[in-house]
């Protein structure tokens, strides 16, 4: 009966397999099957065949044609500045995050009064675009701006200028995404507080435990269904990051180098819309190797975390 019942369920679920196939599906095979094509133009569909010197280009091994030597620059960029910027920002990022958001999401739980005021007041920034957000941050951390006045600091943080370093430019990008991060993860563990049973905690008093071991002991192995779910979801989100550096610095990189604050993503966007079609294989290839290694780093989570999450 059950069998035989079954191609409702299919028609059911028909219009959405249409559209994850047309939209999902291949959109994601024809990316990888682009990255492999030689000499291959968008505009055009012409291509001369497989090869692996796209690949080749984008780490540095050859350089890339002579025909399309206008946008060499950025595809030397990927490996050199690229790839590592993704991994810094998102190692940076993602835990600094997850940590203050946990810490936060505890004080606002332990605070009755005033819960559902501080939870709406935390998740407010979540609901900004996060191009406005960099916007602001970037008169916040101008030379003339708050954060310098504060501080009686003379830095140049954001501005096309000579003193822009790179690593003051990253540090507000660091600000900027872990506080734009913060309200959904603060959500995500407020809502998992609530739900856990008060009679743990009740049962840690009575045996004289502090309130960091009642944390350790309780709070967190009791949390890590909805750590691992934050975890995950935030990596995919730093690896995919490029809008915070575009809404702080309307570019790429800081006076001097055009560059230097590339992302994958940032990459991937800019070779699809440069070279006239010629370099759009060069955004596959970038494109491919983000997905395999957000596919390598959320698989490692789930083994890692295998033996540790407790439902």
């Amino acid at each position: 009966m059950v069998r035989k019942d079954n191609y409702k369920g299919w028609i059911y679920l028909a219009p959405s397999l249409i559209l994850l196939a047309i939209f999902t599906l291949y959109p994601l095979i024809d990316t990888f099957v682009i990255s492999f094509l030689k000499d291959y133009n968008y505009l055009k569909g012409t291509s001369s065949g497989f090869t692996l010197d796209n690949y080749k280009a984008l780490f540095g091994i050859i350089p890339p044609p002579d025909y399309i030597s206008g946008i060499s620059g950025p595809i030397k960029a990927f490996f050199q500045y690229a790839l590592p910027n993704t991994m810094i920002i998102t190692f940076v990022t993602v835990p600094i995050s997850i940590i203050l958001a946990l810490i936060i999401a505890v004080l606002i739980n332990s605070i009755k009064a005033f819960q559902k005021f501080f939870q709406t007041l935390f998740f407010t920034p979540y609901v900004t675009n996060i191009i406005a957000v960099g916007m602001v941050f970037g008169v916040i951390f101008s030379h003339d701006g708050l954060f310098n006045a504060i501080f009686n600091l003379n830095k140049y943080w954001v501005e096309s200028n000579p003193e822009t370093t790179y690593w003051n430019a990253m540090t507000v990008i660091f600000l900027d995404i872990i506080w734009y991060q913060l309200p959904f993860k603060i959500l995500i563990f407020v809502s998992g507080l609530q739900g856990i049973d008060k009679k743990y905690y009740e049962a840690a008093k009575i045996d004289s435990a502090s309130k960091f071991k009642q944390f350790y002991k309780i709070t967190v192995p009791l949390l890590s269904p909805q750590i691992l779910y934050i975890s995950i979801t935030s990596f995919i989100n730093g690896f995919k990051e490029y809008q915070a550096i575009a809404g702080l610095f309307k570019d790429r990189g800081t006076s001097g180098n055009s560059y230097n604050l590339y992302t994958v993503v940032y990459f991937v966007y800019d070779q699809v819309n440069s070279g006239n079609g010629e370099s759009v294989r060069y955004a596959c290839c970038g494109a491919v190797v983000l997905f395999l290694i957000i596919l390598v780093f959320t698989g490692l989570q789930f083994l890692i975390s295998r033996k540790r999450i407790y439902y």
